[in-house]
């Protein structure tokens, strides 16, 4: 996952824009039966019903993205309608733009993402997982790994997957950000 926080010119923020590259077994799954000029490449138009089927389906989960400002929960609202996928190296990366209700201007602002049943398993990307689109100069991010699940834990799931309700905030990505 990369994502990045879009900056109006006043320095607030106006939202975060996700691309997520799925795995390779869920994309080449995802592909099976849609229809391609070219055998082994999809174009975006292509790829267009999927993409809204999984922007959709992640509406229940609230995008698994949660945001604070300044301590406050700041509100998301639905996707902007210019989503798409891409398919590069067969892989497929979700690209959305999650707007804020209200932008938001902090001085501290942070960004989870994870899935709360801890069912979808998120990576921020080794290089460059974030960046400030338009913030200005004096703003600085730092990321935040998810620390390993323990065996203890591990098999405390596999023996009751309903005990996993909200377990993902403990392994959330983090971004967080601060500003003058």
């Amino acid at each position: 996952a990369t994502s990045e926080l879009v900056y109006a010119p006043e320095g607030s923020v106006t939202g975060i824009r996700h691309h997520w590259a799925f795995d390779d077994m869920f994309s080449a799954f995802a592909v099976q039966g849609i229809e391609s000029r070219e055998k082994g490449k999809f174009t975006r138009e292509e790829l267009k019903p999927l993409a809204k089927t999984n922007v959709e389906s992640l509406q229940e989960s609230g995008y698994f993205t949660f945001a604070t400002a300044d301590g406050k929960k700041a509100p998301l609202a639905e996707p902007l309608p210019d989503y798409w996928l891409d398919y590069k190296d067969a892989v497929l990366i979700l690209n959305f733009t999650l707007p804020f209700r209200q932008p938001v201007k902090a001085k501290d602002i942070k960004i989870e993402i994870y899935d709360p049943t801890y069912f979808v398993a998120f990576e921020l990307a080794k290089d460059a997982p974030v960046h400030l689109v338009g913030a200005p100069a004096q703003c600085k991010f730092t990321t935040e790994l998810p620390r390993e699940l323990t065996f203890a834990e591990g098999k405390r799931l596999a023996d009751n997957p309903e005990a996993a309700a909200n377990w993902g905030s403990f392994f959330a990505n983090k971004i967080l950000v601060k500003c003058p």
